[in-house]
């Protein structure tokens, strides 16, 4: 009989990138789980997948898995959330998605456990995740906003293909052998699967992340200035975004810049309080070379920031370098975070 503190989980996904590195993170969460049931496509199912010393045989997702279910935990995709979240939350599980499909749905929380976990109380069954790049972005902004007030952020990021999806590092690895035996590199997934144009990542930088919009910013881009408003509860803060796709297999990087409210700022603030914020790594000393990189990130919980500087022209600017797992803190972990708070406050 399952503890009366232990919680049902689904995975939905559970063959996917995201998927299992949720397992990976749930097998040493500190949730309590009674049933856990793993789902995906038709194709997978039946493969087995060994979780907490248990043999588990991966199911096919139906608007019929979620019965007894608690926590249902989304990452196969927008389509299946917007088929499969409600029958979830219908069955009585509370839905933590990780696609865009509800982010900014006015009755549905986005949330950063760091940021805004009181958030969490105004789920109606379904918690968003944010986008990967969003994440660790305000998770090393909010802590700044808190104490000197917010303004502006103008993003540039350089975020790697494992964003994309397992296809598109396999094509990263494969241009690459193609390029150095001089042969001409096939594309097929990047920037955009479904678009008729592809172009090589392999030594490349493809300054377009999902399709463009009306206004000539990407959906990738438009996901950051949104979320983030949404995130910070500032919907008049001035956000600007330009996603780069770079040939890194694991791992965003982000060039942010900001302006503050308070004037007198230093750069030795910022780092004083950015030291102490929770789900942040301060990497900071050019003397010694010392800054996050995408492969010191990788398989790592925390955000990373470096280069700090004030801007040369605006007393209230400040450029920052940012750097976070996108699979963890960016997908999987904030996930698994999320159902955390969720058990531990009892809403689940």
């Amino acid at each position: 009989m399952v503890d009366k503190e232990s919680k049902n989980i689904a995975v939905v996904g559970a063959t996917g990138a995201v998927g299992e590195e949720i397992i990976r993170l749930l097998e040493k969460s500190s949730l309590q789980i009674g049933t856990m049931k793993l789902l995906a496509s038709k194709r997978s199912q039946g493969k087995k997948v060994t979780f907490r010393d248990t043999e588990l045989t991966i199911e096919e997702a139906t608007p019929n898995s979620f019965e007894n279910i608690d926590i249902a935990l989304f990452s196969a995709g927008g389509s299946i959330s917007r088929q499969l979240a409600e029958a979830a939350v219908s069955s009585g599980a509370v839905v933590i998605d990780n696609t865009s499909a509800f982010r900014m749905d006015e009755n549905v929380p986005l949330v950063v456990p760091e940021v805004n976990h009181g958030d969490l109380d105004k789920h109606n069954g379904i918690i968003a995740n944010p986008n990967c790049s969003t994440i660790q972005m305000v998770t090393a902004l909010n802590p700044l906003k808190q104490h000197f007030g917010l303004k502006r952020i103008i993003v540039s990021t350089y975020q790697a293909v494992s964003g994309a999806g397992l296809e598109a590092n396999e094509e990263l690895a494969a241009q690459t052998g193609q390029f150095l035996k001089g042969e001409d590199m096939t594309s097929s997934v990047l920037p955009v699967k479904g678009d008729e144009k592809h172009y090589p990542i392999a030594f490349n930088a493809l300054p377009q992340i999902d399709v463009f919009t009306d206004n000539g910013f990407t959906f990738e881009e438009m996901k950051m200035v949104n979320e983030t408003k949404k995130l910070l509860h500032m919907p008049d803060l001035a956000v600007s975004a330009t996603c780069v796709r770079l040939p890194i297999f694991r791992s965003h990087a982000e060039s942010i810049y900001i302006e503050v409210e308070q004037d007198g700022v230093s750069v030795a603030d910022l780092k004083r309080i950015l030291k102490d914020a929770p789900g942040v790594v301060l990497e900071d000393d050019p003397d010694s070379q010392l800054y996050p990189t995408p492969l010191s990130a990788e398989g790592k919980d925390d955000v990373f920031v470096g280069r700090i500087r004030k801007d040369l022209d605006n007393d209230r600017g400040f450029h920052l370098w940012v750097v976070s797992d996108n699979l963890l803190k960016g997908a999987a972990l904030n996930t698994v975070q999320i159902a955390e708070k969720l058990a531990g406050s009892g809403q689940s």
